[in-house]
């Protein structure tokens, strides 16, 4: 079962009461069957009528939920031959991005994504999916491997945004950032980027400049979080469903804006209820478009970003 979010109080509730029915009928002979199919018909309702209509904050909230799939599981619904590799050849090896080589539906790619963790040990590890710069030169790496080779891109975004540690700084993290947005831009391959939960920041655009940006329903993308923008605002982050709101940060928002190409469906409820389902939904927008990109020359495919990004922001 699913840890549930604050707006979705009344369906926990009455998963309770499935979950009382049932334990109460394990302790006798007491045919519960037509309860519990009352009340989970009226739960599986009350799920698909909140999910229709969620504010920017509520999607905020699901965007960020930590049972949603994360790049390692990505990568081992939809990847063959995954092949790992680390470093940046100068400094350290960042473990919030990770990237190699892979096999996608028989075409051979480059894989990179930010991996958050999904427990306290390897949240830890992964630094919350929130890279320093050896972990955005990591990605220029592979960005520039994958280019040599002739091979696609496959970016999976979910980061806070990029590390603000002090040490981050001092290494060179904005332009760390830069050169990796610039190295997506510049690639003379098909770049399809993924916003699979929450894309903050420059941390998300450095892996996101592609020719085709996908996302999923009900992520998020933004230039800040609805937390800081209100507090630079209004000077409290309870303010933060407001700021969600003037943002226009939800996928729908910005398929409008021509910022992202594609809204990926997601199982009722969010990607967390059913990874193999969303999984499977990323798996078709990402063929579809490596389909449509299919041909192009490396001129093209820059001339294609070119016209895309400059575009963005136009009446």
């Amino acid at each position: 079962m699913p840890s549930f979010l604050d707006f979705e109080k009344p369906i926990a509730q009455l998963q309770g009461q499935i979950d009382d029915l049932r334990e109460t009928a394990a302790d006798g002979n007491v045919d519960i069957a037509a309860d519990v199919a009352r009340l989970q018909a009226k739960s599986d309702k009350l799920l698909r009528d909140t999910f229709a209509k969620l504010t920017p904050w509520q999607k905020t909230q699901v965007a960020r939920h930590p049972e949603r799939p994360h790049f390692r599981d990505y990568v081992a619904g939809l990847f063959d031959e995954f092949v790992p590799l680390a470093g940046d050849r100068a400094f350290a090896d960042d473990q919030a991005i990770m990237g190699g080589f892979a096999t996608f539906r028989g075409r051979r790619v480059m894989v990179i994504g930010h991996e958050k963790g999904w427990d306290i040990a390897s949240r830890l590890k992964h630094n919350f999916g929130s890279a320093k710069p050896e972990g955005y030169r990591k990605a220029i790496r592979l960005v520039e491997l994958a280019a040599r080779f002739g091979l696609p891109v496959v970016t999976l975004v979910d980061t806070a945004g990029a590390f603000p540690g002090v040490q981050a700084e001092e290494r060179g993290q904005a332009e760390a950032i830069a050169r990796s947005t610039e190295a997506c831009l510049n690639a003379g391959v098909p770049v399809i980027a993924a916003i699979v939960g929450e894309g903050g920041s420059g941390g998300a655009v450095a892996l996101a400049a592609g020719n085709r940006v996908l996302m999923f329903e009900h992520a998020v993308y933004s230039v800040i979080s609805p937390e800081g923008c209100a507090a630079i605002l209004w000077r409290t982050s309870d303010k933060a469903p407001d700021a969600a709101e003037a943002m226009k940060i939800t996928a729908q928002d910005l398929r409008g804006f021509g910022i992202v190409d594609t809204i990926v469906p997601e199982p009722v409820g969010g990607a967390h209820r059913d990874h193999a389902a969303a999984i499977a939904a990323l798996g078709d927008a990402l063929d579809g478009a490596l389909q449509g990109l299919a041909g192009m020359d490396a001129a093209t495919l820059r001339a294609d970003r070119r016209r895309k990004f400059l575009a963005i922001g136009r009446l």
